[in-house]
C-alpha cells in the first residue's frame, strides 16, 4: 500500500477512538511515521491554515507542502484512496460521500459519550450538536429494545415473555426517568449523561448477542440465560459507577438507575 507522504493528521488526544485509528494509519504505513499529531499539542502559530474548532469536530489532514486542509470523512477517504486507488471512484460518488459524512458526524459528535475519558481540561472541546445526540439516543434505544425482545424469549418459564412494545417502553422510560433526575441535580450535564447511560444500555445489549447465538445451538436453558443476564446487568452497574465518576455527578444517578430497574423487574414479575 502506498504511503501518503508529507501529510499530517491532527487527532483528538482525549478521544481513545481517534488515537487508535490514527495510530493504525501510521503503523500500517498509510501515513509517514511522523504523520499524526494531537491538535491539543500544537503551538498556536503552527499550521495557521487549520480551523482549530473544526479540527476538534472533524479530524483534519494537512498537506505540508501545499497547506491544503481536508476535514472529517474526506480526510479518511484521502488516506485510504491513496493507499487503495480502487476505492477512489466510490469516494468521489456524491451520494456515498454524503451518507458516510452523516455517519462520520453521528459518531464524531457522540464520541465522548461512546468512549469517555477523564480529559485534560483542554480549552477546545467538541461542539455539542443536539440533533446528533438525540439521534444517538434513539438509535441506542431502538437496537437495545430489539435485542432485549429477542433475549426475553430465552427466559420463558422464569419471567413473563414480553414483546418489542414492552421492551421499548422500558428502555424509553429509563431515558425519561433518568432525564428528570439529572435535570434536577445537574441540568448542564443532562445530554452528556443520557448519552453515556444509553451507551451502557447499548453495550449491555451487545453482550447478550453471544448468548442469543449460543441458544440456537444449545437449546433452552432458562436458568443459564437468566444467570448470564444478571452478570451483564452487574457489569452495566459497574460501568455506570465508572462513568458517573468521570462526569463527577456522584451516586444519585446510579442509585436511581438501579431503583428504576428493580421497579421494572417487580412489575414484570407480579403485575
Amino acid at each position: 500500500m502506498k504511503t501518503l507522504g508529507n501529510h499530517t493528521i491532527f487527532f483528538d488526544a482525549e478521544c481513545p477512538m481517534c488515537k487508535l485509528y490514527t495510530k493504525a494509519f501510521v503503523q500500517t504505513g498509510l501515513l509517514d511515521k511522523d504523520g499524526r499529531e494531537a491538535y491539543q499539542h500544537l503551538d498556536t502559530n503552527t499550521c495557521p491554515m487549520v480551523d482549530r474548532q473544526r479540527a476538534v469536530n472533524e479530524i483534519a489532514l494537512v498537506n505540508q507542502e501545499t497547506g491544503e486542509v481536508t476535514y472529517g470523512v474526506k480526510s479518511l477517504f484521502k488516506i485510504i484512496g491513496n493507499a487503495m486507488p480502487v476505492f477512489k471512484p466510490l469516494f468521489n460518488f456524491v451520494p456515498f460521500v454524503w451518507m458516510m459524512g452523516k455517519l462520520y458526524s453521528f459518531i464524531s459528535y457522540n464520541r465522548r459519550v461512546i468512549i469517555p475519558s477523564a480529559g485534560d481540561g483542554y480549552a477546545l472541546q467538541p461542539t455539542f450538536k443536539l440533533r446528533y445526540r438525540i439521534a444517538y439516543l434513539v438509535f441506542a434505544w431502538a437496537v437495545t429494545s430489539y435485542i432485549l425482545t429477542l433475549y426475553a424469549g430465552l427466559l420463558q418459564g422464569i419471567m413473563p415473555v414480553g414483546n418489542l412494545y414492552r421492551e421499548g417502553l422500558i428502555c424509553g422510560g429509563q431515558i425519561f426517568f433518568q432525564g428528570i433526575i439529572i435535570s434536577l441535580i445537574a441540568s448542564e450535564k443532562k445530554w452528556e449523561y443520557l448519552g453515556n447511560m444509553m451507551t451502557i444500555s447499548f453495550g449491555g445489549g451487545l453482550l447478550l448477542l453471544p448468548m442469543l447465538l449460543l441458544a440456537g445451538i444449545t437449546g433452552q436453558y432458562p436458568v443459564l440465560y437468566a444467570g448470564y443476564f444478571m452478570l451483564v446487568a452487574g457489569l452495566m452497574f459497574l460501568e455506570h459507577i465508572r462513568r458517573s465518576k468521570l462526569l463527577n455527578i456522584g451516586w444519585v444517578l446510579t442509585i436511581s438507575w438501579a431503583i428504576y430497574r428493580a421497579i421494572i423487574l417487580l412489575v414484570i414479575l407480579f403485575v
